[in-house]
């Protein structure tokens, strides 16, 4: 699904916690994530130096991030399964952090993993 750039641009500008509910009806809905993907995973950092994995709800938000040192990575999608079944549990035990919705200006969310699964999974109680 292509999102439309007046779309992007309002959705862009709603605050942190307002994308992090649009990213989970938008992941509940299209049954996938994205991540930048250029020889591994792009990772962030949070303020506290924990590290983050950077999440989006499409291809395109993922897109006007992979800039300055993410620069030459490629969105690349996961699966919804992947994504709960295999992903959550391994940054968990990791103790990497999930991203959610990074912008070009702002670092996005940084959820527990227990947070952003009980939000999808009520989230996907609507399907």
């Amino acid at each position: 699904m292509k999102i439309h750039p007046k779309q992007m641009d309002s959705v862009l500008a709603l605050p942190g916690i307002e994308r992090f509910e649009h990213f989970i009806k938008v992941i509940a809905d299209w049954q996938e994530v994205w991540g930048l993907y250029q020889d591994g995973w792009a990772l962030a950092a949070a303020d506290d130096g924990t590290t983050v994995f950077p999440l989006w709800p499409a291809k395109e938000y993922a897109q006007i991030c992979a800039e300055n040192e993410w620069n030459g990575y490629e969105p690349r999608s996961i699966s919804l399964g992947d994504f709960m079944d295999v992903l959550l549990p391994k940054l968990k035990v990791d103790g990497v952090l999930p991203g959610v919705f990074f912008t070009p200006s702002s670092k996005g969310l940084t959820p527990s993993i227990d947070e952003l699964k009980a939000a999808l999974d009520a989230e996907l109680q609507n399907y």
